[in-house]
């Protein structure tokens, strides 16, 4: 299997694209309380422990783009990214968290590792460059309403701001209303950029707006989407797992469940092993 060669890109000792090992960046959507990120943390920093895998904890201190206004969006900035600062320390493991807007990107750059873009936000020039003169890892989510090909066009403004650490993301593009389709050709078109490409998982398996006030999801594909991506040769592995997907206060339709994620691990690492071996 030939695909495209990307640069590699550090975060921290973790080193992501050229022929490096596929890492995992997995967490709940959201930061919901102390006691459920720290566990949760914990159960994953255990099972990537047992199977030799990089990880990165993600979580949103807040959500902003949620389909009602209704919906839940943080438990209050401060608090959240404190709890992704405790994470850091207490599990060493580096964190990615979300930001909607210019004046929140040196806020969160204090302290995750990596700034990610949302997928609606993905041309947001000023928010594209706020985020590149942290200097921090951005990762980009590709917009649902963008061709792979173009997501070069998104990581030129934040290399113009003489940052060149970017990761960009699939997950998944619209096919009618309430519906998402992830082309796996997407991964190595976007990989002829240089930069290493991230499947998201989780959020490819969303029913936009489906349940009228919510997203709805299709959980049972995450399996098969990750595998699939898996094989493509992406770079990363993006999850958002939960204890309790049904209780979860944002994507509940689509988060996958805690009890799940070894056997994914175990399933995805085992493919991707195969792929660097024909890589050679």
């Amino acid at each position: 299997m030939n695909t495209p060669e990307t640069k590699t890109i550090s975060v921290g000792t973790i080193h992501i694209g050229g022929n490096h090992p596929l890492v995992l960046i997995a967490g709940p959507c959201v930061i919901e309380n102390r006691e459920m990120i720290l566990q949760t943390a914990k159960t994953i920093r255990s099972i990537t422990e047992r199977h030799r895998i990089s990880f990165i904890f993600k979580s949103s201190y807040k959500k902003a783009n949620r389909t009602s206004g209704n919906s839940f969006t943080t438990i209050g900035d401060e608090k959240a990214l404190q709890i992704l600062a405790e994470v850091k320390r207490e599990f060493h493991v580096p964190v990615l968290t979300d930001i909607h807007s210019p004046a929140e990107a040196q806020i969160a750059a204090e302290v995750v590792d990596v700034l990610q873009i949302p997928a609606f936000l993905c041309r947001q020039t000023e928010l594209l460059e706020a985020a590149g003169k942290t200097g921090k890892v951005v990762n980009i989510k590709k917009g649902q309403f963008v061709a792979p090909d173009d997501m070069h066009l998104a990581a030129a403004k934040i290399a113009a701001t003489g940052n060149d650490k970017i990761l960009l993301t699939e997950r998944g593009t619209m096919f009618g209303y309430h519906n998402l389709v992830v082309d796996m050709r997407s991964l190595p078109i976007m990989r002829k950029s240089g930069y290493p490409v991230v499947l998201d998982a989780t959020h490819s398996v969303q029913l936009p707006g489906g349940e009228k006030h919510q997203s709805g999801g299709q959980p049972e594909f995450i399996f098969p989407i990750a595998r699939a991506g898996v094989a493509a040769g992406c770079d990363a592995l993006f999850i958002e797992t939960h204890p309790n997907p049904a209780q979860a206060l944002s994507d509940s339709a689509s988060q996958l469940n805690l009890e799940l994620l070894e056997e994914l691990v175990k399933q995805v690492k085992a493919i991707d092993d195969l792929v660097k071996k024909l890589q050679g």
